[in-house]
């Protein structure tokens, strides 16, 4: 899926926009045990309710593809014949109205996700969307519909204890403390099956999220897809590092290289607004190193400790091996940290024998707010 695929849908969980008709689902306390259903019609829901139940769902549609947003590749085998496949496809099918179908739903969830001291709630919502056309000038035509995309959407929330505050009684027109008992907090994950790409259904995919890319909750993904996930963001990061260090090509200049050209990729991405994701090939590292002077010996190296993690023809997403946002050198005992406009004013040097991290000090200085002359 792309990201205005994504959009689109995001959009159909908006109170004034949205078609679906009904919640379903179930609490789980920490015990695996099922403390309560929820099957209810939005239709009869208060609308601050109805609205706040439609605002935890579209939360599985948020987020960067590739890091929250991750798919889902089904085998042919599985579509054909899998247990699973054939689960999610009759949950779809059903419009979550089959009973049995959702309670065998729930209790692979419940036995195998790990929501460690929390309690937490499973969400569900089926929507049939009418797809409309859009023409070459991108407008979208509403009356020229030819397509019915049919899913379901799940969330699964954490349910935390409130937390205590002054509420004004007024009856006895006073103050106390007060607090609700249990609030669902955002999703910590969730899916959408079957994935919306090329605005139609793909029962071969599946979009699953995130809400921290390090936790992809693998053991959520094996109950319900029975698929091996794919690596996090942050495993990504620490394996790309790796491969830099295992191939002599740690020192600051050539990681400064390499952020700034994949943070220049990312920029122009961004201007151009182009809705396929941005990736990055190993021939494109492996040129920002012939770029800084590296050896053959050493590119290739690279190219070897790649191919031997990732797969020579995996491409990663940029923002999954570099932190865009700042450039940052830590020691033991400092850390220097600058907007990655000004990387290069971070320089190593050794002076009497000892190697230093130098920033130069022309412009005005503060420690802790206080303005300090150099």
């Amino acid at each position: 899926m792309i990201q205005k695929e994504v959009n689109e849908l995001r959009r159909r969980f908006n109170p004034e926009k949205s078609a679906v008709t009904h919640i379903h689902g179930c609490y789980v306390n920490t015990q695996k045990e099922v403390i309560a259903y929820i099957d209810e019609p939005l239709g009869t829901m208060p609308r601050e309710e109805a609205g706040q139940y439609l605002s935890l769902l579209k939360k599985p549609l948020s987020g960067q593809l590739g890091k929250n947003l991750i798919d889902i590749v089904f085998s042919t085998q599985q579509v054909m014949g899998s247990d699973e496949h054939r689960l999610l496809t009759g949950l779809r099918d059903s419009e979550l109205k089959d009973t049995e179908l959702l309670n065998v739903f729930y209790q692979k969830i419940i036995q195998s996700l790990d929501m460690g001291d929390s309690n937490y709630v499973i969400l569900l919502a089926y929507d049939a969307y009418d797809v409309p056309y859009r023409g070459k000038n991108g407008f979208r035509q509403a009356d020229n519909s030819d397509l019915l995309f049919r899913y379901i959407l799940c969330a699964v929330c954490p349910v935390k204890n409130g937390k205590l505050a002054l509420g004004y009684f007024p009856g006895e027109n006073e103050f106390h403390n007060c607090a609700a008992s249990q609030i669902v907090s955002a999703p910590e994950l969730g899916f959408l099956f079957p994935a919306f790409d090329d605005r139609s259904a793909n029962i071969y995919n599946a979009l699953f999220y995130a809400r921290k890319p390090e936790e992809l909750h693998q053991e959520f993904i094996d109950a319900v897809f029975k698929v091996e996930a794919p690596m996090s963001s942050a495993e990504q990061r620490e394996i790309f590092q790796t491969a830099l260090a295992d191939s002599g090509l740690s020192n600051i200049e050539v990681i400064r290289a390499i952020h700034e050209q994949l943070k220049a990729r990312i920029d122009a991405h961004k201007e151009s607004k182009e809705d396929e994701p941005l990736s990055v090939s190993v021939d494109d590292i492996c040129a920002i190193l012939y770029d800084c002077g590296i050896t053959e010996e050493n590119v290739k190296a690279f190219r070897e400790r790649y191919a031997e993690n990732f797969g020579l023809n995996t491409m990663l997403a940029p923002e999954n091996i570099i932190e865009s946002r700042r450039f940052e050198l830590k020691t033991g005992e400092a850390k220097v940290s600058v907007h990655p406009e000004f990387s290069y004013l971070i320089e190593t040097q050794m002076v009497e024998g000892k190697k230093y991290i130098l920033i130069p000090a022309d412009s005005e200085a503060e420690i802790n707010g206080f303005p300090v002359q150099v």
